[in-house]
């Protein structure tokens, strides 16, 4: 648990509709927002090496490869490009131009504008700092002289070609650029496999790369890189390639900063923040939240049954949870915990700190284990957090009632046995039902309700049952009519 956002795992109970990336992209915006500035600045630092590397493995796959296709060489110097986002989404770092995704918790009024800002302006910083970290290893190992001087040349080129943009190009490409980054990232939230989120990441990268839009803080390393080269290399460099060191001395950090870094910069806040962020969150959840209309000249009656059916679809947990539960404390004896949860017929409570931030949830079943592992001669001075497991599942105050009854009676693993890229797993030939009824699930009981990251309730198997108990009515009128008739 390295975040206050992540004490807990929010469950997905929907699968990987686009609604649900968009639930899973608010949580991956609430959770950059939520970081330490300490933790913010650190991955920052190492988003931004991540960043210089796979430039460095750039330059090196395109250099001497005069004789390949212009396309083919841009392509295999793309795909190698994305190894630097792919190391940001395994190690959680801290890039700026997906860091913008932000906005959404802004748009939900989850953090004010200067929060918000000012956790950008800490991502920049240490990508920044990252950046300059990796160019100073790379300038002492004189990597510029590979190939005879033609790595370095081909840096020198790159660079240059960045500062010949008009600003409006440099703002339009930079806004492209993002629109891509955080395409990506996007496609990063249909699945928690690590090899998955890798391969979702490449194909837009490689795209951005190979067509020459501008990444802010790949030019951070890059154009810096070019301007040290130009400025510190030794004159046996630009002998053996006959160049002259004065055919790149536009190559300054002013120029660099006014019309590259700038309009750069703003174009990937408008492509990632606005144009990604901002924009889906305006469909998924705005024009999601609208109510259904039906067709003026398509009029549908609903029977009972399907009534209480597209009731069941529109109830939300926080409309079924129990909002005074019984919380417990990691620091509480589990004597007096165990007290607690006999006095009031529970199997388990959540456990929480004085902010209500869930750390950890505590069940009778962790107690008879326990005392199984002890030979039944407990420590009387045991306290809840040395037993509570703190890998917790937890529900979102909005889930709907469907969904987290199918989250907790259905085996998404045994009902349909394939991996998360669609490759069967295992053959069946039972149908579905019986596949369904033979699994053993093992989840919770009851389960945390959390909201903002606090919180808000619990809701139990009971709880779920009771909602859907009307359905038997419906039901049960449907089948006396028909009878009738």
């Amino acid at each position: 648990m390295t975040t206050a956002y992540s004490d807990h795992d929010f469950v997905s109970v929907k699968g990987f509709s686009a609604a649900e990336m968009m639930s899973e992209a608010e949580r991956y915006a609430l959770k950059k927002i939520s970081k330490r500035s300490g933790a913010t600045i650190s991955l920052a630092v190492l988003a931004g090496a991540f960043i210089g590397l796979a430039f460095l493995f750039y330059i090196t796959v395109t250099t001497g490869n005069d004789s390949a296709s212009w396309g083919m060489t841009r392509l295999i110097g793309g795909l190698a490009f994305s190894m630097g986002l792919i190391l940001i989404v395994i190690f959680e770092g801290e890039l700026f131009t997906s860091t913008v995704l932000s906005s959404i918790s802004w748009a939900n009024n989850q953090v004010g504008i200067g929060k918000l800002f000012s956790t950008w302006g800490k991502v920049y910083l240490g990508n920044f700092i990252g950046a300059m970290i990796l160019l100073a290893l790379v300038t002492a190992a004189g990597l510029y002289q590979l190939d005879g001087g033609q790595w370095g040349l081909n840096a020198l080129n790159i660079a240059q070609h960045k500062l010949h943009h008009t600003w409006l190009e440099a703002f339009t490409l930079g806004v492209l650029c993002n629109i891509l980054v955080c395409t990506a990232i996007w496609l990063t939230f249909c699945s928690a496999n690590p090899v998955v989120k890798a391969v979702m990441t490449m194909l837009p990268v490689a795209m951005f790369v190979s067509s020459g839009f501008e990444h802010s803080i790949a030019n951070m390393f890059m154009v810096p890189l070019g301007i040290v080269i130009s400025h510190f290399s030794p004159d046996a460099f630009w002998t053996q390639l006959g160049v002259s060191a004065s055919s790149y001395a536009d190559l300054t950090v002013s120029h660099f900063i006014v019309n590259n870094l700038i309009p750069v910069t703003l174009g990937n806040v408008v492509g990632g923040a606005v144009l990604v962020g901002l924009a889906n969150w305006g469909i998924y959840t705005k024009q999601m939240q609208q109510p259904e209309m039906l067709a003026v000249n398509s009029p549908v009656t609903l029977n009972k049954a399907s009534k209480d059916s597209a009731m069941m679809n529109k109830m939300k947990v926080k409309d079924l949870m129990n909002t005074s539960p019984i919380v417990l404390k990691a620091t509480d004896r589990t004597a007096d915990a165990i007290d607690v949860l006999l006095s009031n017929q529970l199997t388990g409570a959540p456990v929480c700190d004085n902010q209500l931030h869930v750390v950890g949830f505590f069940s009778v079943h962790d107690v008879m284990v326990n005392l199984w592992c002890e030979d039944y001669l407990p420590d009387a001075e045991q306290c809840v957090g040395d037993l509570m497991n703190d890998d917790v599942t937890a529900l979102s105050a909005n889930e709907s009632l469907i969904d987290v009854a199918e989250f907790l009676v259905v085996d998404k693993e045994k009902a349909f046995p394939v991996s998360d890229m669609g490759i069967a797993t295992s053959l069946s030939y039972k149908p579905l039902k019986d596949r369904v009824r033979e699994a053993k699930m093992s989840k919770p009981h009851i389960l945390p309700v959390l909201e903002n990251n606090r919180l808000v309730g619990v809701i139990s198997r009971s709880d779920v049952l009771k909602a859907m108990r009307p359905l038997y009515n419906a039901n049960e009128t449907i089948s006396q009519m028909s009878q009738a008739i």
